[in-house]
């Protein structure tokens, strides 16, 4: 192997494969399906390591992977020419359930508290849109300007997607948190 091979292979190991997790998580959330996020994942790390040479040392590894997990899914999806899931946004109420929460905790922490099986299946169950802003804002930890850049779309259409996403999430786990003790009851 040539020194140039060699350095390649240890740059993207020091600086990829420590992301190989997050990779997987957000495969996962696209998917739905453990199988199929471990076939994405290899493929965007395949891609990732084919095109090492694009990546500027000393930038955000994991957003750049991100990025390549998204984009092959999207390929993916597109060549099996199937139809997305719509949502309408009307249908989302503009209310929160856990108002409780909401003064306290605007940034949606309170997620990470809580965040086990139960949560992670209704994420799972959120339209597409939804559910990849709630994985890389609340789970992968990305600021709202890399999931834009990211995603391509504009930083205000992450926070109202995360807003929404959020209100959703709280409106399917008000039970459960209840039923936890991470809120009380609401008075009937």
């Amino acid at each position: 192997m040539d020194s140039s091979a060699d350095e390649k292979r240890r740059s993207f190991e020091a600086e990829a494969l420590p992301h190989l997790d997050a990779v997987y998580r957000f495969a996962r959330s696209l998917t739905r399906d453990a199988q199929r996020a471990e076939d994405l994942a290899q493929e965007a790390m395949l891609k990732a390591y084919r095109s090492w040479h694009q990546y500027r040392p000393g930038t955000n590894a994991r957003a750049w992977l991100l990025t390549i997990v998204r984009n092959t899914f999207i390929n993916q999806y597109r060549r099996q020419q199937h139809e997305g899931t719509s949502v309408d946004l009307g249908e989302m109420e503009s209310y929160t359930a856990f108002p409780e929460v909401q003064e306290r905790d605007p940034e949606g922490k309170f997620f990470d508290r809580i965040v086990d099986e139960e949560v992670l299946r209704a994420i799972e169950e959120l339209p597409e849109e939804f559910r990849e802003v709630v994985v890389l804002s609340d789970l992968e930890d990305l600021s709202y300007a890399e999931i834009a850049e990211l995603l391509g779309v504009p930083v205000g259409t992450v926070k109202s997607r995360l807003f929404r996403a959020r209100q959703a999430l709280q409106r399917k786990l008000y039970e459960y948190a209840v039923e936890m003790g991470y809120i009380k009851a609401r008075a009937k």
